[in-house]
């Protein structure tokens, strides 16, 4: 049974304006995009080639503390700022405009275990276009956690803060067959050969970065250190430094992708709330189904500007690094109609994560996802 609210914009009238100020803000970012953006993501780019380049240098050297956690960091470090601020944001489309290949949202593949193609649909196209719908965006749980009593209980839920903590771990594995809707195979809704085609290709993205970070880089280590007689411990050492760094990454994304998606204070929605939806209705969506983290340059930086995850919602093609300035506008905007504009710190947005995954590993819940009706929130006052 769905909860009907009516937030934000209450008249035709009134759902007409608050778009029209929220295409004001993308055109008038849009009109001044250029160099300065081109800069960014270049420079982006360098940051990850030399912490990646450091860090696996620092790693040959072997177990040396210092040297070994350094070189781990740095790794896991590039990783995230390749998967968050350039892969991310690239695939995309955001930097179409350089006509630079390195930078093309079509091409762009990132080091993570996800091939691009698989991403650019589960991601671009179902998430951003269902965003937060019960029954349609699978990103809402990622077909493994209950978090809305909308969705039907069962015995695996009892254990999803075990499950969480293992799709933190292992985030990029778990994404990488995410739009193979392998829940569905389990369950017999869906049969192993429709997704062969995406299995093959999910597969060979396995087989290069297993073999590039496990064996390649490892067995490089070994020939390195072979003359000093110290081979084995070298490789081993470079072998657990891109597990440390894969997983540094994969725990920071998990979080920041869950902080901006499941907090205690985000809406959901049915399916039929979106029949008709137009411009203005999908905004609203996409503001109530998000948060955004309070912090600074380093916190925006680090998590591809996802922090801003309200107005990347609204505007996912452009420059991320953009966000921070339109997001007072945007909020203006909201308060303006009366919408709340979900934001806090990151350690209490992390909390309230935790709180949801916690209360809805038991049946019910008093906390329904409230769904919002668009039909109620047109209809005209008189």
């Amino acid at each position: 049974m769905n909860t009907s609210m009516q937030i934000g914009p209450r008249t035709t009238e009134e759902m007409t304006a608050f778009q029209r100020a929220l295409d004001t803000i993308r055109e008038e970012t849009r009109q001044t995009i250029g160099e300065r953006d081109a800069r960014h993501i270049r420079g982006v780019l360098r940051v990850v080639r030399v912490t990646e380049a450091l860090g696996r240098a620092l790693l040959m050297l072997g177990w040396f503390p210092p040297t070994w956690l350094l070189g781990a960091f740095l790794l896991g470090f590039s990783k995230i700022v390749d998967n968050m601020e350039l892969g991310h944001n690239v695939m995309h489309g955001q930097f179409n405009f350089m006509n630079d290949p390195r930078f093309h949202g079509d091409t762009f593949d990132w080091d993570n275990t996800c091939p691009a193609s698989e991403w650019r649909h589960a991601h671009n196209y179902v998430h951003h276009t269902y965003t937060n719908v019960i029954g349609l965006d699978r990103d809402f749980g990622y077909g493994m956690l209950r978090l809305s009593n909308d969705l039907r209980w069962s015995w695996l839920h009892p254990f999803q803060l075990l499950l969480t903590a293992l799709l933190a771990v292992y985030f990029e594995w778990f994404v990488a067959i995410h739009d193979m809707q392998v829940d569905k195979i389990i369950i017999g809704r869906k049969k192993w050969a429709d997704v062969q085609s995406q299995w093959r290709v999910v597969r060979q993205k396995f087989r290069y970065l297993l073999l590039r970070d496990y064996v390649a880089w490892p067995a490089l280590a070994a020939l390195v250190a072979l003359p000093f007689g110290h081979a084995g411990d070298a490789a081993l050492a470079v072998l657990a430094g891109n597990f440390v760094g894969n997983v540094i990454r994969n725990i920071w994304a998990w979080a920041i992708i869950f902080c901006g998606h499941f907090t205690e204070n985000i809406y959901t929605f049915s399916r039929e709330s979106i029949r008709n939806e137009s411009k203005g209705q999908w905004y609203l969506r996409q503001i109530l189904g998000s948060s955004n983290i309070k912090g600074g340059a380093w916190m925006h930086f680090m998590s591809g500007n996802l922090s801003h995850q309200v107005e990347h919602h609204l505007y996912p093609d452009i420059p991320a690094n953009r966000y921070q300035e339109m997001a007072p506008k945007v909020r203006a905007v909201c308060a303006q109609y009366g919408i709340p504009y979900n934001t806090g710190s990151f350690s209490w947005q992390l909390m309230t994560v935790l709180k949801r995954i916690a209360r809805y590993s038991f049946p019910g819940g008093s906390h329904k996802a409230v769904h919002i009706e668009v039909d109620d929130i047109l209809a005209d006052k008189a």
